[in-house]
């Protein structure tokens, strides 16, 4: 944010604070795009509350299906469907917190979702790496840790994430290495998987250890988040219902999105994708707060279509964005948060991951998001997590962040003095005004490149995209992790060495 600068006429001298880098909290001050009359929205919200009540949603979990039967619900064991009526969906809403605090190991990390709040979150869950120097490859761990540090080094990656599946760690051990990587090289929120209770009991565990706290206060207050999505059409598989279950019995934020494709898995109509989507994100909400009346939870919306050609999935379309604006006035509709996503089919960090991402980020916070899940990183339809483009995306991040910041109008601001200084015809490069300005009058490029043609060939002709791997080259060997007490540290290590030798935990299918 631009700060204040006040001039010494006695000194002759400028006394002024460096502009801030740091986007820690962002708040869009924007109102967002309607892409549905009211009426319209009304319409879908109702044809959704219709197809809960009609068809219902398949609960492969048991567990699931005797909450949602404790509280009302109409459930078919024998077909393992469960059919919701209005009036309990209503209730539900009505104990939705509208605005929920994430609470990080350092205060300073915590952030806000909800209201105008946008909360940036980086990549979760591709199976491969990818760079330029060393191509694509399977994830590893040590690739996880380097992206845990590229999201805790940069203030627009508001919290932390599964950046990428370590497929050289066993799955019953995977949760352990990954939780303990976010909670000793970041300060950020933790991102953890919902694969099982057994599982989910263990990154709880050490949440607590970090921060020093007993189960009781850990409940009180959500210091982590995960994603629950829905097996579209209408069907919730057992490890995403047991996780819903087990984030909101614990106080814990779950953001529970539908992965609508339309055209495959929805209704190859906007408005079709988008009921079905409202329809099951209606579902897991009512779930979160049948198990705990006033659990934190987000309405996830990941709506998008496919080539018709092929059937292989496509984001950053004019369907997808115009998809996340019906979505937020869905969300705004029945009072939730609401969670969006930046995401591109683009096999390389090249212009058309470029625009698509900026599309689905125009989709989003123009849509009015509050929390972006895969905002940096994303490649090959959320098949690869790229170093480069997490660079890439950084730097359009910031820039939407610098948006975000107020344009001021004081008089000094107005530089009506300057004019009369620059006088007609002249120029403002030495007036005073700018003179106590140009250090930090603008945003500073991260990765682009202002020079002439002549500079930039004289200094190697590189793209953006090689100027990111130098960036990120550079960062991750300057990282150095935030503080953290040497007897926590020593905890959380003796935690997972411990589980370890006893087998971890496998996941539920």
């Amino acid at each position: 944010m631009r700060s204040r600068r006040r001039d010494s006429q006695k000194t002759g001298t400028v006394e002024r604070v460096v502009r801030s880098s740091r986007y820690r909290n962002l708040v869009n001050p924007f109102e967002p795009t309607r892409i549905f009359s009211d009426d319209q929205v009304e319409s879908i919200h109702l044809a959704a509350l219709g197809m809960l009540e009609r068809q219902g949603m398949r609960v492969l979990s048991a567990r699931g299906r005797a909450a949602l039967a404790a509280a009302g619900a109409t459930v078919d064991e024998s077909t393992q469907m469960v059919h919701l009526d209005r009036g309990l969906v209503a209730k539900a809403l009505t104990s939705v917190p509208a605005e929920v605090e994430l609470i990080a190991r350092n205060p300073a990390r915590s952030c806000r979702v909800g209201g105008r709040h946008v909360v940036f979150a980086p990549v979760a869950g591709p199976p491969s790496v990818s760079d330029l120097q060393r191509g694509k490859r399977t994830g590893t761990i040590e690739d996880f840790r380097d992206f845990v540090r590229l999201a805790q080094t940069f203030d627009v990656i508001h919290v932390l994430g599964q950046m990428v599946e370590p497929q050289d760690v066993p799955m019953s051990e995977r949760h352990l290495e990954t939780t303990l990587a976010q909670l000793t090289l970041g300060d950020k929120v933790p991102y953890f998987y919902c694969r099982g209770t057994a599982q989910l009991s263990d990154c709880f565990a050490m949440a607590r250890i970090a921060h020093g706290i007993d189960e009781g206060t850990f409940r009180s207050r959500p210091l982590c988040y995960t994603i629950c999505n829905t097996n579209s059409p209408l069907q919730l598989d057992v490890p995403m219902t047991d996780g819903i279950i087990d984030f909101a019995a614990n106080g814990q934020l779950v953001i529970v999105t539908p992965f609508t494709l339309a055209g495959a898995m929805a209704p190859i109509t906007i408005a079709g994708a988008l009921t079905l989507a409202h329809a099951e994100a209606l579902f897991g909400i009512t779930l979160t707060q049948v198990v705990q009346p006033g659990a934190p939870v987000m309405y996830g919306s990941f709506t998008s279509n496919v080539d018709m050609k092929s059937g292989s999935p496509a984001f950053g379309t004019p369907e997808y964005t115009k998809a996340a604006f019906g979505a937020g006035q869905l969300a705004r509709h029945i009072r939730v948060p609401w969670r969006c996503s930046s995401a591109t089919a683009g096999n390389a960090p090249d212009a058309q991951a470029a625009y698509e991402s900026q599309m689905s980020l125009w989709g989003a916070l123009l849509g009015g998001c509050n929390f972006v899940l895969h905002a940096a990183g994303w490649l090959e339809g959320g098949l690869t997590a790229s170093f480069e483009k997490f660079i890439l995306d950084i730097e359009m991040l910031q820039m939407f962040a610098e948006i975000f910041q107020p344009v001021l109008t004081s008089p000094d601001e107005l530089a009506i003095e300057a004019v009369a200084e620059a006088g007609i015809g002249g120029h403002f490069f030495a007036t005073a005004h700018t003179m106590q300005r140009y250090r930090d009058a603008f945003y500073t490029p991260l990765v682009s490149d202002w020079r002439n043609f002549g500079a930039w060939s004289d200094d190697g002709a590189k793209t953006a995209t090689e100027r990111a791997t130098s960036v990120w080259r550079g960062t991750l060997a300057s990282f150095q992790p935030p503080a953290l007490d040497a007897g926590i540290h020593e905890a959380l290590t003796e935690f997972v060495a411990r589980r370890r030798s006893e087998g971890g935990a496998l996941p539920v299918s």
